[in-house]
């Protein structure tokens, strides 16, 4: 034999009889008397003596076997009951409960099952591994054992009726009595509803013996299930003769071909009258899940998992095209060259936010649509236009004038704060002017859908405001701008009704002290200067022209030219100066603004036809103009003589035939907060600040290099 297996047979026989000692001092501690109840929610090695493969899992589980073939394995109180009357040998009624769980390796493999067992030693000798439950050595033992048994493999020899029952051994494995494993309901005792020993699930057993009658009764049902009424297992047996004295109370189970995992999780066991304490299941330990990788996955289940599988799939795919979509939806085009202009991007996401969905309109031009927004970030009402384009050529250019633009600080300025590039559109950010444009306040008038007729101070202020921008652009900042397209309709007012210039999209920069370039004759008519079908350049003297035309716009409540007029009606400059001549010129103001300074209205009209002046050399700087209406320098004397052929060289046929052919900016419907209703399309100069993509770039171009 070898060393290993002796020194282990040793150590055996020294923990047995190291047991028994224990057993006996404590009977005579007791007086005699062996222990006769207790109650174990869970086990503790230092309470039951295991042998074979039984261990006291870390949890508090008595598991009898594990997933090893032909083994067996005990688990036995430590100290002996005394089944039997001293002084008449007869046997004494006992009382147990407990919970158990059979866990098999393959649901058409497994062990032998599990006994509940009487044995007169902790050690069963002659057990057998892998038949007989672990507790007889033969089919006919007399070894002074009984059992109850929860079987799980069907023995012919032994005449088991099937492989699920629940049968009573005396002294032998072949069954006293059995019944397929099972219980009555507790409602309707007549109704029988089958258990399987070896679902996983835990199982709880109630054995009674009545040492009187010589009864054994055993009840079982699921765990959680009430107590039934009717027992599963009935039979007279007399104990007296087939245990000792001092017997151990336990569990043995056995596994053979095939492995089971055979747990107790809770028990309870009562010597003399009465039943034995109920366990408290919530307190019970939880047995181990089944290895799934040795289970076989019922179809049922296979095809729930198969369809759980491409409902997720869908739906994984369907969240991946939406996100694709509105990754589209808001995608931009940006390139390398426009990352100098980062800083003056905003991105579509936000924009998109902050006009509710582009819904918000509150203008429509010929170039796009102008809407209403709050950025998300900083709550900042804004004017947001989207602008289409066709054509890549110059669009790098237009970029660049954009972000030059956006570093304009003038509080009488339209701020642009940023612009987004997506798929043939620009969309351009503005600042939100609360009041509109101030071509709504002097041409909307009563039943024209406008907002009110403005007094003459508010005029006079809002005149002012612009001068003051537009000598910003040409003196103030590190480049001349040349605006080119001054008119009421491109004036907006904030809730102060403070006046600020607005739409740079055909404005030019060249550096101050250089010429500026020949470039398209772009603009309105009635605003354009006479040297412009010339030069074809724009220059701050064009632009102080422009500004002449909108002072007498704004004192006489008219356009420069109204084309619903006669061809023989008189324009804007020639009705001033006939009054001028009468000795009467602020009669040709707007009849609307009242009582006013007169003397502030006439400087005004004279300064708006100085500003018209067909020689540019004898027109005012703009800050000649700024000094003139801040009354920091007088008005220069000039007659209306000096005047009188200013309208025959602004609009001679030759330089009709010239601006014809090209659009007019007078042609772009613009947007305000106050949007018209039935106004003609000249009269529809709506702004909230708008930068032109003008389709004129190469056509004026052309035909400037012709002539």
């Amino acid at each position: 034999m070898a060393p290993d297996v002796l020194v282990a047979m040793l150590r055996r026989r020294q923990r047995q009889w190291l047991v028994e000692l224990i057993g006996i001092l404590l009977l005579l501690a007791r007086g005699g008397a062996a222990a006769d109840e207790f109650v174990f929610p869970g086990f503790s090695s230092d309470v039951v003596n295991t042998t074979g493969v039984a261990v006291v899992t870390s949890s508090g589980l008595l598991q009898l076997t594990n997933e090893t073939k032909e083994v067996f394995g005990h688990g036995f109180y430590q100290a002996p009951v005394r089944l039997r009357n001293a002084s008449t040998g007869a046997a004494v009624s006992f009382s147990t409960s407990f919970v158990f769980a059979i866990l098999p390796k393959y649901p058409d493999a497994h062990g032998h099952g599990l006994a509940f067992a009487l044995a007169p030693s902790v050690v069963v000798p002659g057990a057998v591994a892998g038949r007989y439950l672990g507790l007889f050595n033969t089919a006919n033992s007399t070894g002074q054992i009984a059992a109850v048994e929860f079987d799980t493999a069907q023995d012919e020899e032994l005449g088991d009726i099937d492989d699920n029952h629940v049968g009573v051994d005396v002294n032998s494995p072949k069954s006293k009595n059995s019944t397929a494993a099972g219980y009555h309901d507790a409602a309707a005792a007549s109704e029988f509803t089958s258990l399987s020993l070896i679902s996983s699930e835990p199982l709880q057993v109630w054995i009674e013996y009545d040492g009187d009658s010589e009864r054994l009764e055993v009840t079982l049902s699921p765990a959680g299930v009430p107590r039934p009424a009717t027992p599963l297992v009935s039979c007279t047996v007399n104990l007296s003769s087939h245990v000792t004295n001092d017997t151990y109370v336990g569990f043995s189970a056995a596994n053979g071909a095939a492995a089971s995992s055979h747990y107790v999780l809770g028990w309870s066991f009562r010597l003399g009258g009465g039943r034995a304490q109920e366990l408290d299941l919530s307190k019970l330990p939880r047995i181990p899940s089944p290895s799934n990788s040795e289970k076989k996955t019922p179809p049922l289940i296979l095809l729930t998992l198969l369809l759980l599988s491409v409902v997720v799939l869908l739906l994984a795919a369907a969240v991946l095209a939406a996100i694709v979509a509105r990754r589209r939806r808001f995608a931009e085009e940006e390139e390398e060259w426009e990352i100098e202009y980062g800083p003056h991007r905003i991105s579509y996401k936000d924009l998109h936010g902050a006009t509710k969905g582009f819904r918000d309109v509150i203008g429509a031009g010929g170039f796009g649509r102008v809407y209403h927004g709050v950025l998300p970030r900083s709550g900042v009402e804004v004017a947001v236009k989207k602008v289409s384009h066709d054509s890549r050529q110059g669009l790098r250019e237009f970029v660049s004038e954009i972000a030059s633009m956006s570093r304009l600080r003038h509080r009488n300025l339209v701020q642009l704060l940023g612009y987004c590039r997506r798929r043939g559109e620009l969309v351009l950010v503005y600042d939100y002017m609360a009041n509109g444009s101030l071509d709504n306040h002097l041409f909307g008038g009563a039943g024209g859908g406008g907002a009110p007729a403005l007094s003459w101070e508010q005029r006079g202020k809002i005149v002012r405001d612009v001068a003051a921008g537009l000598l910003y652009l040409h003196e103030g900042w590190e480049q001349v701008v040349v605006h080119r397209d001054i008119k009421a309709s491109n004036v907006l007012l904030d809730a102060d009704m403070n006046g600020k210039l607005s739409d740079f999209g055909l404005a030019r920069l060249y550096d101050h002290g250089t010429n500026p370039q020949t470039t398209r004759v772009v603009g309105t008519l009635g605003y354009l200067a006479p040297e412009l079908s010339k030069t074809g350049k724009a220059t701050t003297s064009t632009d102080v022209f422009a500004f002449g035309a909108f002072l007498l716009e704004v004192a006489c409540g008219r356009r420069p030219m109204d084309f619903r007029d006669d061809d023989d009606s008189p324009g804007l400059v020639e009705l001033v100066l006939e009054h001028w001549k009468a000795g009467k010129i602020t009669a040709a103001r707007d009849p609307r603004i009242g009582e006013c300074n007169e003397d502030d209205l006439e400087l005004v009209l004279k300064l708006g036809l100085l500003c018209s002046h067909p020689d540019p050399q004898r027109r005012p700087s703009m800050r000649q103009v700024v000094q003139i209406l801040e009354g920091a320098a007088p008005a220069p004397e000039t007659l209306p003589e000096d005047l009188e052929c200013s309208g025959s060289l602004f609009y001679s046929n030759s330089f009709d035939e010239f601006v014809t052919e090209f659009p007019s900016t007078s042609d772009i419907t613009t947007a305000t907060t106050h949007p018209p209703s039935s106004q003609s399309t000249d009269e529809q100069q709506w702004l909230v600040g708008s930068v032109e993509l003008s389709n004129v770039k190469m056509s004026a171009s052309k035909h400037l290099q012709q002539h």
